[in-house]
């Protein structure tokens, strides 16, 4: 069991700031940083979530620098429909509808899939139905030979925009779970089959080849500003676009 200090010196050095880095940022001498981490001085509940915020701490983990300090955790985790979320809930709800008809769906920090909207379904039809019992990985389903890599024409672009994306997240915030994912499907390993050569002076496309033509899809990451649940600061927005008028056709 780590102290508050550990901890926070953990998440100094992901963050990659020495003592007096932080110091500055809190507005708090570096003398101090440098007692709490050792032990020597016990930090207030307020001093914690100060410092955990300029070290930009997910909630999850702010909870835990508050128990670790011998405080009560200070922010809830509940269902995305938990009442308490209802507002959350409609709001996530509108934009996955106001995105028709293209896809669009919600997922949490390992990557599990939350909600989608409709337009999403019809790539999933030929998927292994044991790939679709809850909790649904979004990763599992796009990689796996029995999911959509089947339909990805440049799954090594995809396979390179995961690995990237989930490599940074693991390095600022690990997560056992999500390690066990990244080494199952994005861990080096055998060459994925070559894919055309993209070129494009907005986003690298997605290219799933279905009903005997080809996509071609970017996507945007939506999340919550100012989240005060663990929940909300934890999910993301995931919203594809078409990146070329006949794919836009497809869909409309």
């Amino acid at each position: 069991m780590y102290s508050v200090g550990e901890l926070l010196r953990q998440w100094r050095h992901r963050r990659g700031l020495s003592q007096l880095d932080l110091a500055i940022a809190a507005d708090v001498s570096a003398r101090h940083v440098s007692l709490v981490e050792t032990g020597k001085s016990r930090p207030s509940a307020e001093m914690v979530l100060r410092l955990a915020d300029q070290l930009h701490v997910p909630l999850r983990d702010r909870n835990a620098l508050l128990l670790a300090a011998g405080f009560a955790p200070r922010f809830p985790e509940r269902a995305l429909d938990d009442a308490g979320l209802s507002a959350a809930y409609d709001a996530v709800r509108r934009v996955l509808h106001a995105h028709l008809p293209y896809p669009a769906l919600v997922f949490d920090r390992r990557w599990n899939i939350l909600m989608t909207n409709p337009a999403l379904d019809r790539f999933l039809a030929g998927v292994d139905p044991q790939l679709l019992t809850p909790p649904v990985n979004l990763v599992r389903l796009g990689l796996h030979p029995r999911g959509l890599a089947g339909l990805v024409v440049n799954l090594a672009d995809v396979r390179a925009l995961f690995r990237r994306r989930i490599g940074r997240q693991l390095a600022t915030s690990p997560d056992p779970e999500l390690t066990a994912i990244y080494e199952e499907l994005l861990a080096p390993g055998p060459a994925d089959p070559p894919g055309p050569r993209i070129e494009s002076d907005v986003a690298i496309p997605m290219i799933l080849r279905v009903d005997g033509r080809e996509l071609r899809l970017f996507s945007t990451i939506t999340t919550f500003g100012t989240p005060m649940d663990i929940t909300l600061d934890e999910i993301a927005i995931e919203s594809y676009y078409p990146a070329d008028a006949a794919s836009a056709a497809y869909f409309t």
